[in-house]
């Protein structure tokens, strides 16, 4: 069946009180999984669990990874069904160096790079031995489509790290993947623009909505195709025309995806 594509039993997701988060925790939920919401908001932990019926939720800044070992050996043991971990928590700042003070530029990036490099790294890593137990495992990165072309001009920072998790996938589900033992899946989610509150630091918030941009996608046209292409058991998920075009082509090119893949196999 489609659905043994989704080979665990229960999900950590960052970023989990709204947006993609929640989307895929309620994906998750209507497939029969466990789900625990991990982010920075209690109200909205608390209204998402109670909305989708979430197993659990914590309060975690995914930026502050020194607050790691204690929360991982806490749901590890309050739950150790866990063996699925969903880095879905980001931040988008607009940083543009000709109207911004370099101090104050370089603390949003920093917010930048400890939420949406650092955590995720940390994370997983701190993660992957109990990972490494289960008969199967899953490591769901939500990365962007910015991070194969950077046009979001006014996010570099944002492109930058999203670019890092893109090819930090690639490689950690090359290694994990010669592991003896392990059966850890790493499964990349791109979104495109999708009508989500990303650009709350913009100077028009909703400038990501389909009623003022035909191109993005509403969650629910976003969801219907990620959830297709996840119960097919694709490593690489995108959605949209925009999506992917872009994706596509990435993985398409000689010089690129395909140049990547000869390599993995052992060629050059």
């Amino acid at each position: 069946m489609p659905s043994d594509n989704l080979n665990f039993q229960c999900a950590l997701i960052t970023g989990g009180g709204g947006g993609l988060g929640k989307a895929l925790a309620s994906y998750f939920i209507s497939k029969g999984k466990k789900v625990i919401l991990a982010g920075r908001t209690k109200s909205n932990l608390e209204s998402a669990a109670k909305e989708i019926g979430a197993t659990d939720y914590y309060v975690l800044d995914t930026g502050k990874t020194s607050a790691f070992p204690v929360f991982v050996s806490l749901v590890t043991q309050k739950h150790p069904e866990l063996d699925c971990l969903v880095n879905n928590a980001g931040v988008q700042k607009p940083l543009e160096v000709s109207k911004l003070d370099p101090s104050e530029f370089l603390y949003k990036a920093d917010e930048e790079i400890n939420v949406n490099i650092r955590g995720p790294m940390h994370l997983t890593l701190q993660l992957l031995p109990h990972f490494r137990l289960k008969p199967a495992a899953m490591i769901i990165n939500v990365s962007s489509v910015l991070g194969f072309v950077p046009f979001s001009i006014i996010n570099p920072v944002y492109n930058g790290t999203k670019a890092w998790l893109h090819f930090w996938s690639m490689n950690l589900r090359t290694q994990l993947r010669d592991e003896p033992q392990a059966k850890i899946r790493v499964v990349e989610i791109a979104p495109p623009m999708v009508g989500t509150d990303l650009h709350r630091d913009r100077e028009d918030p909703d400038d990501n909505k389909k009623e003022k941009n035909p191109i993005s996608l509403t969650v629910e046209e976003f969801m219907q195709e990620v959830a297709e292409k996840m119960e097919r058991g694709d490593g690489m998920i995108t959605a949209g025309p925009m999506g992917r075009e872009i994706v596509g082509a990435w993985y398409e090119s000689d010089k690129l995806g395909k140049r990547y893949k000869k390599i993995e196999e052992g060629g050059m």
